[in-house]
């Protein structure tokens, strides 16, 4: 019986298969160097148009004329090849893949690391370089080496203040950052995640240097889908065997940090009580997603945030939904600051870079040593645990604000 990989790209574990991409994604940044690399082929042209999408996402609008230029460039390839282009405002690559596109199944590459993110959907999504990236517009093809699997059971239901980003922080600490190295880890168990919950854990499987970390399909997963007008059935688990097996009882978890500088450093907050930061961030492709901006605004709802704030929707989607039921007021009205939807401060080109010697709570995926400013210190949190130390400019466990 075959793992959900297995499945999907249709050899075991170990093997090497030739397989057809489904969806071949790129953004602004990957784009332009995938583009050169198609040139030095002696190509100027995409095989699979329909199939490959480009989303304007990490430096946007874009911050200097040499920026814009690039761009430029990218966007006249895309329009001239009739590929599936997404301008700015539109949102992150991964979370505009999320909204109707990717359904299960699927073979999804993309020329950025959490292209894992789509694993949610029971699909095999995974990131690559930009040179493989232009070979696969070139061809439509790429090889891939079947990945052992690790099952991550998840069981029970989240306390509340705690989220499906403590989960993924908890089970990257679990494994460390290379304890699924060009593995796929699955997730199972008896539990009520929802779509949000599955597309912000599978998004961080990669920072375990996991290759790929996939949900099996399920009523959730059909339901989502239904919504942006897409019919998909449930897929059907096998009696697999795995290479290793971990369980992680969701009810007894408690508020998590990844400490600067490893996304693997995994805390309990209570532990970090009282840190003085100087930025806040909530966004990016791991928590930008509507659900986090809402938990967001139902804290700081009424109240000012004691540090500057900066929150960042996922995409034009999120922010639409958004201003429709108010949260945008509530969250402007405490003081932090909206930036357009895209990838924001993340990568730390603009929109929010800290200085040397600042500290910042982030709700990203990576606190890397100078990601986010040069010399800065930053941790990685939920949107909730962003939200309570917001409001005091310090680090503090989420609980009830007196």
């Amino acid at each position: 019986m075959r793992t959900l990989s297995e499945t999907i790209l249709k050899g075991d574990a170990g093997s090497f298969v030739d397989v057809t991409v489904d969806r071949a994604l790129s953004h602004d940044g990957t784009g332009i160097q995938a583009l050169t690399a198609l040139k030095e082929m002696g190509m100027d042209r995409v095989l699979r148009p329909d199939r490959t999408s480009i989303v304007y996402d990490h430096i946007v609008p874009a911050n200097n004329s040499v920026t814009a230029d690039l761009q430029a460039e990218l966007r006249r390839f895309a329009i001239d090849n009739g590929i599936d282009f997404h301008d700015i405002g539109e949102g992150i690559c991964h979370q505009v893949m999320s909204e109707g596109i990717v359904t299960p199944g699927e073979i999804v590459v993309g020329a950025d690391s959490h292209t894992c993110t789509m694993g949610a959907f029971g699909a095999f999504a995974t990131g690559v370089g930009a040179s493989d990236m232009a070979s696969i517009w070139a061809t439509g093809e790429t090889w891939l080496k079947v990945p052992e699997t690790i099952n991550i059971r998840l069981e029970g239901k989240l306390p509340r203040y705690v989220e499906a980003k403590d989960v993924a922080l908890r089970y990257v600490g679990l494994l460390g950052a290379g304890g699924a190295n060009y593995k796929t880890i699955e997730f199972t168990g008896d539990n009520d995640l929802g779509m949000d919950d599955r597309l912000t854990i599978s998004n961080m499987s990669v920072e375990s240097g996991a290759k790929a970390g996939l949900f099996y399909a399920d009523g959730v997963t059909c339901r989502y889908l239904r919504s942006y007008g897409k019919e998909v059935a449930p897929q059907k688990r096998e009696d697999c065997s795995y290479m290793r097996e971990e369980s992680i009882r969701l009810d007894d978890m408690e508020p998590l940090l990844a400490v600067p500088h490893r996304v693997d450093d995994v805390r309990p907050v209570s532990d970090f009580e009282g840190v003085q930061l100087d930025q806040v961030f909530v966004g990016t492709c791991t928590n930008g997603r509507y659900g986090d901006l809402k938990r967001f605004a139902d804290i700081v709802r009424g109240r000012k945030v004691k540090v500057r704030t900066i929150v960042v929707p996922a995409s034009r989607t999120v922010l639409l939904k958004a201003m429709s039921t108010g949260i945008i007021r509530d969250i402007i009205e405490s003081g932090a600051v909206l930036c357009n939807p895209g990838c924001g401060p993340c990568l730390g080109a603009h929109q929010g870079v800290l200085a040397d010697g600042e500290t910042g709570l982030s709700t990203a995926n990576r606190n890397f040593k100078n990601r986010m400013g040069v010399g800065a210190k930053y941790y990685l949190s939920s949107p909730t645990t962003a939200a309570f130390s917001a409001l005091r400019g310090e680090i503090t466990s989420p609980g009830d604000m007196s």
